[in-house]
């Protein structure tokens, strides 16, 4: 692991990024006009599932400044909106979803026609002068109904998926002790600050489409959408703005983004749409809803031997540009940190009439990680055992590291553990929170008549799954360094880790760096920043690249300053000779003008490996008996993320991950009624946390595991802080009512807490 010369790296710098955000001079989508511009506004489904017979547009399209309305048939030439980078799902290329919707609708909020006008009042007024008919069909708004059909000769129950290795049958049959537990996770999502948006723009003169909007993974987003546009390379660009917040939803590819596009070529216009909160709500991509029936075996000391599980997916109404993403890395990351002999698990992915589910924050791994530490409390409360004993008993310990966890089945990933030390990272987190005081102070309160109660959960994070991503730097004559990266910037403090990594590999201050990124017409790849990526693999392209530069820097200042290269230091900027004569990087830049290159290089890092973070999380709640409510008091996040690059940056990460855990777990859910119909549409009925809500989140961040698969040991922490919360807060109000097991369900809002009260009190 490279240390050398790279002080910048590990430091609370202040981030780079924030000035125009907190000056108010960010550029966000709905900032970005154009000349004859038009608004777009789209009309959706208002039943959940039913045949289209019929969209009457003539009223809308003679409204005084409606310049089109479309409906299916004029866009009849554009594919379903196709897969990413799933290629197991391509055997599910039916249940994809086209832009507009033809014949059948399949949840409330589905587009069915965009009208584009002069102005978004009267885009809107247009809107609603759109007549739709639609003709009822049933609706499936649960997976515990049996699966319906999705259309003629398809089921709604679109795949058996499965993970597994070892015997299972024999675990079970040795097995002295089985817990057997039925578990759901509740349908929630990320509801950044920003809406969606997205703003195409089409140069006839040179036959160029660019979508403004683009979040997440503009360059993948951007050969999908070549695809299915039938467009060469130098034909779309897709730009970046900045994003009021990601959480794995804001860079799907939905409809709107295709229909900005395909209206911005054939209209001749920009074409402009924002999305209100209301269609957020019903139209965003959801996620989480998982029913689970799992068990595990174990021997008498309480050991593991065997987990099973058998789960239904909601996927909802169909499958997105994640394909079955979801529920594969929810199989593959079930056994966690511990060492379980034999494993298997049976998704059935099914079709609901609802919103389309897809990727958010730790997406699987949040609900693997509620499903597995469930377990492993049942498993305590049935053998009489602490509940960090039996965690601690079944860790993989360090000395087994590098640890493999290799599927039986064919095509499915192995699991390459890089590096941990499991056990060292819970001792230091029950050390951290001061566990034994903390257990003997919440049975005082207990006495007194409190109802408050600890959890604990373990759980292991996946990251920097590459392939590959490239990195562009250049000095200019000023001093002044620019890095180009195909990486994205979701608020995460991106920039600012790229400048660190660039100033600790070449030697200069970080806020004389400008990242630019998510921009495809300035490098032709990039990895953008999705599963935890984006330090890991981006950040080793940008360290790569700057240690290129600096040699580059050091041989031309040998030269000027008549010294041998290894006897110069770069530092802040200048290349100093022993004796006291420098050399400024801009003097150097001015010296190279007119070579092929400038002082400029370009490198991408390359990986076959995904490396793995791990972490505890630590919860303390307390319960309102007259009324259910469940206040956390306190929350521990203790995460190895191998090297930090800027502790800073990553306890925001961390925290604001903790509390979409804490919402998820008590507050947010997206819940239908019996017909499909969306009843959480406003953030009224959707709850989400607030301040009130959400503890002073404690951190400890460890680095005792660098990741030997990238020079400088990085594992990724942008999902860390929501993993465990929901686990975590599910054992500490079983600890709070004294009902081991209590909670089966997420979130725990007052009315199920009153339930499990109820029940306690019996």
């Amino acid at each position: 692991m490279v240390r050398t010369g790279d002080g910048a790296i590990g430091r609370r710098v202040r981030r780079v990024e924030d000035p125009p955000l907190v000056t108010g001079q960010g550029r966000f989508v709905a900032d970005i006009d154009f000349p004859d511009q038009l608004q777009m506004r789209v009309v959706r489904a208002a039943h959940a599932h039913g045949r289209l017979v019929g969209i009457d547009a003539d009223r809308a399209r003679s409204l005084a400044g409606v310049v089109a309305v479309w409906t299916a048939d004029d866009i009849a030439d554009i594919p379903p909106i196709d897969f990413r980078s799933d290629r197991r799902a391509e055997a599910l290329t039916a249940y994809r979803q086209l832009a507009l919707a033809r014949g059948v609708v399949r949840y409330v909020g589905e587009p069915v026609a965009a009208v584009f006008a002069e102005d978004a009042y009267v885009a809107e007024d247009a809107a609603e002068l759109v007549a739709v008919e639609i003709a009822p069909l049933p609706a499936i708004s649960s997976t515990d109904r049996p699966p319906g059909s999705f259309a003629p000769g398809r089921s709604s129950e679109a795949a058996v998926l499965t993970h597994g290795y070892g015997d299972l049958a024999a675990a079970f049959a040795e097995a002295a002790h089985v817990v057997a537990l039925d578990l759901r996770t509740g349908r929630h999502s990320g509801v950044p600050l920003e809406t969606r948006g997205a703003l195409g723009v089409y140069d006839a003169a040179r036959d160029l489409l660019s979508l403004h909007g683009a979040a997440k993974i503009p360059h993948r987003n951007k050969e999908t959408l070549l695809r299915m546009l039938g467009l060469g390379p130098d034909q779309l660009h897709l730009h970046e703005c900045h994003v009021g917040g990601g959480f794995g939803i804001r860079g799907e590819l939905y409809p709107e983004d295709v229909l900005v596009l395909v209206a911005a070529r054939r209209l001749g216009r920009p074409v402009k749409w924002i999305e209100d909160r209301a269609e957020h709500l019903t139209a965003a991509n959801q996620g989480r809803e998982q029913h689970h029936r799992a068990r595990m075996a174990l021997d008498g000391e309480g050991r593991v031997l065997g987990i099973e599980d058998s789960f239904d997916h909601d996927q909802g109404g169909y499958i997105r540009t994640h394909g079955v993403n979801v529920p594969n890395r929810t199989m593959c990351m079930m056994t966690g940190l511990y060492r379980v002999p034999a494993y298997r698990a049976r998704c059935r992915l099914r079709l609901t009439n609802k919103t389309p589910a897809a990727t958010y924050r730790a997406p699987g791994r949040y609900e693997s990680t509620f499903v597995r530490e469930r377990l492993m409390d049942a498993a305590a409360a049935r053998l009489g055992l602490d509940r960090i004993e039996i965690r601690r008993r079944n860790l993989i310990p360090a000395s087994e590291m590098p640890y493999t966890v290799a599927f039986d089945e064919p095509g499915v990933p192995s699991l390459h553990l890089d590096s941990g030390d499991y056990a060292l990272l819970l001792d230091k987190a029950l050390a951290a929170v001061g566990w034994d005081a903390l257990q003997a102070d919440l049975a005082r309160r207990r006495r007194g008549g409190a109802c408050v109660g600890a959890g604990v959960a373990l759980f292991l994070e996946e990251s920097g799954r590459g392939p590959s991503d490239g990195v562009r730097i250049a000095v200019d004559e000023g001093g002044g360094v620019e890095i180009v990266t195909g990486g994205a910037s979701l608020g995460q403090g991106f920039e600012t880790v790229m400048a660190q990594l660039c100033a600790g590999g070449l030697g200069c201050d970080h806020d004389r760096i400008r990242v630019v990124h998510g921009q495809t017409d300035r490098i032709a790849r990039g990895i953008g920043a999705h599963a935890t990526r984006a330090t890991v693999v981006t950040g080793n392209a940008v360290y790569k690249a700057a240690r290129l530069l600096r040699d580059r820097v050091l041989s031309a200042a040998a030269l000027l300053l008549q010294r041998p290269a290894d006897a110069l230091t770069v530092e802040g900027g200048r290349v100093a000779a022993p004796g006291g004569a420098s050399v400024s990087l801009g003097e150097i830049a001015a010296h190279l003008r007119g070579t092929p290159t400038g002082l400029s290089v370009e490198a991408v890092f390359e990986t076959g490996h995904t490396v793995f973070p791990y972490g505890v999380h630590i919860a303390v709640v307390g319960i309102d008996r007259a009324t259910g409510a469940v206040a956390v008091e306190r929350f521990l996040v203790a995460y190895d993320v191998g090297r930090a690059v800027n502790p800073a940056t990553l306890e925001g990460q961390l925290v604001g991950g903790c509390a979409q855990g804490i919402g998820g777990a008590l507050l947010e859910e997206f819940v239908y009624d019996d017909q499909g119909q969306p009843l959480a549409v406003t953030l009224a009925d959707y709850l989400m946390p607030t301040l009130s809500e959400i503890p002073a989140i404690e951190c400890l961040i460890t680095e005792d595991a660098p990741s030997p698969h990238n020079p400088l040991g990085l594992k990724g922490g942008g999902e860390g802080g929501i993993n465990g919360a929901g686990a975590a807060i599910a054992g500490a109000i079983d600890d709070a009512a004294g009902v081991p097991g209590a909670v089966t369900r997420l979130p725990v809002t007052p009315a199920r807490m009153r339930d499990i009260l109820d029940m306690a009190a019996r």
